[in-house]
């Protein structure tokens, strides 16, 4: 019995880091989809429609979420860059993509 326990004790560490790899590399996929989408999202934006709502100009838009596609394709998600690039693209999904398309339904 005692000794069951001990090979369960063991594994235990080989286990985990397969779990711990399961679940970085699912986060990181995720997060540059996200990344992703709020890029192509800005890219089919029309111009004015940045200046309209007040917010970046679509170029700084394209620029900020083109290098945070390019950090976490690149760097993952681990320190300070990969944590900046996701919120930059959350950011822009929850902030900046409502007004986009209030601003073009109203145009519209």
């Amino acid at each position: 019995m005692v000794d069951k326990l001990v090979s369960m004790a063991l594994a235990a560490p080989l286990f985990y880091d397969d779990v711990e790899l399961i679940v970085h590399r699912t986060m990181l996929v995720l997060c540059l989809l996200l990344e992703v989408f709020a890029f192509a999202h800005a890219v089919t934006q029309r111009k004015d429609a940045f200046q309209l709502v007040g917010q970046l100009p679509k170029g700084g838009w394209l620029a900020i979420l083109g290098f945070a596609v390019l950090f976490t394709s690149t760097l993952g998600l681990t320190g300070m860059f990969g944590l900046i690039a996701v919120t930059a693209a959350g950011v822009y999904l929850v902030d900046t993509r409502p007004a986009l398309r209030d601003a073009t339904d109203g145009a519209a």
